[in-house]
């Protein structure tokens, strides 16, 4: 495993997504777990071995002139596989490496979607962040302002005081924003695999919510988790092959040659076992892989209706998006517009404290509602991503 081995800012998600192929544990674990099927794969293709043996019988026996009696046998032992069960064996594995595949790709979906999700959420937390930074630095010109009236005579000093209130709530506000945004940064770095935690986000993904068109569903992809559903479903089909093949008996098959050392002379031996299936028919295996099978149908099936359901609420959720960042948009200016205007009136005299307050608290909830409005956007077109196996933003 390799990790990013310096702290600094985030490189941008596509960079990232790259890094995390090499880096991110969950990806790791997805790689091997191909490996292992990978393994089975050509386990499966493997015969049984053959036995050598030796034996040794009556050893210390002697005739009545006095010569040993012993016999001395090598022999070699083949068990031959019947009933289908090595292509059996080999169809099964070879469907297990699908799923694992399958598998392997959904993981990179959902990856590539968490991935999307915690970068788009630090990069909210860093701009709330200045966004309230920024609102620090309004407050506190509004207490500026509000100050000089006071010494003035044109205020009273509670509009100081308010002023002062103002300010420090704001900052209140920006300490826990700062937190949540130390916290968005490890939990990205951890996802990502890096050794040590990024100190900011510098390549936007919120910023591509204002240029994103709605997908037409009819093009998307299929389903990764379809895919696997269908995978599993098929390696299930093949086990229960595997184990009723497994039912037949197994003949194994001997040939050797045997020394008789009392009359110098060698003989051949040859033998054939098979075991008798009086007991054990495997019948609770056949059994155990045909409910498995069932289930996997029932798997396939709910994977299908929530593929179905997943996509409609995707594009519902991808429309309400658009519309409500085009009346964020739309807000921020007027809520921009609106404290300027305040601001002008108060420091002219024609509007009290109340109002400017009033008008700066506006344009920061707009620009929150616009940053939120933006990563709702960005949430949708990843989910939207991830259900037709897609990497969203990966460009």
């Amino acid at each position: 495993m390799t990790a990013a081995a310096h702290a600094g800012p985030a490189p941008s998600y596509s960079e990232l997504l790259r890094q995390s192929r090499t880096s991110a544990p969950r990806l790791i674990e997805s790689g091997a777990n191909v490996g292992v099927a990978n393994g089975q794969v050509v386990q499966a293709r493997a015969r049984p071995n053959p036995i050598i043996g030796v034996e040794v019988e009556d050893v210390g026996v002697k005739d009545s002139t006095g010569l040993s009696r012993s016999q001395t046998t090598l022999s070699a032992s083949q068990a031959l596989e019947l009933g289908g069960k090595r292509q059996a064996r080999i169809a099964a594995s070879g469907a297990e490496l699908s799923a694992a595949q399958a598998r392997q790709m959904k993981v990179s979906a959902d990856f590539a979607y968490d991935l999307a999700i915690a970068y788009a959420t630090a990069e909210a937390a860093q701009k709330r962040t200045q966004l309230l930074e920024s609102d620090v630095g309004r407050a506190t010109e509004d207490l500026r302002v509000a100050r000089a009236l006071v010494i003035a005579g044109k205020e009273a000093d509670l509009r100081a005081v308010q002023a002062q209130v103002a300010v420090t709530a704001t900052d209140a506000d920006l300490q826990a924003s700062r937190a949540d945004l130390g916290e968005a940064l490890a939990s990205l770095s951890i996802l990502a695999g890096a050794s040590e935690t990024y100190t900011s986000i510098e390549a936007s993904v919120l910023d591509r919510a204002d240029r994103l068109c709605a997908p037409s569903l009819s093009t998307l992809g299929a389903s990764p988790a379809v895919a696997v559903a269908e995978a599993e479903r098929q390696a299930a089909a093949f086990r229960v092959d595997v184990e009723r093949a497994r039912a037949t008996p197994d003949v194994t098959l001997s040939v050797g040659a045997r020394r008789y050392d009392h009359e110098d002379d060698t003989g051949l031996v040859v033998g054939a076992s098979v075991p008798l299936p009086l007991f054990d028919r495997n019948r609770g295996s056949v059994s155990a892989a045909s409910a498995q099978l069932t289930a996997a149908n029932a798997r396939l099936a709910s994977a299908r209706l929530e593929e179905e359901t997943g996509r409609r609420v995707a594009a519902s959720q991808i429309a309400a998006g658009d519309a409500r960042l085009k009346a964020a948009i739309q807000a921020e200016a007027a809520a921009g517009e609106a404290y300027n205007l305040a601001r002008i009136g108060y420091e002219g005299g024609k509007s009290p404290l109340i109002e400017l307050l009033n008008a700066r608290r506006a344009v920061t909830e707009a620009q929150s509602r616009l940053l939120d409005a933006r990563f709702a956007r960005i949430r949708a077109e990843a989910a939207l991503a991830r259900l037709s196996g897609r990497v969203a933003f990966g460009e």
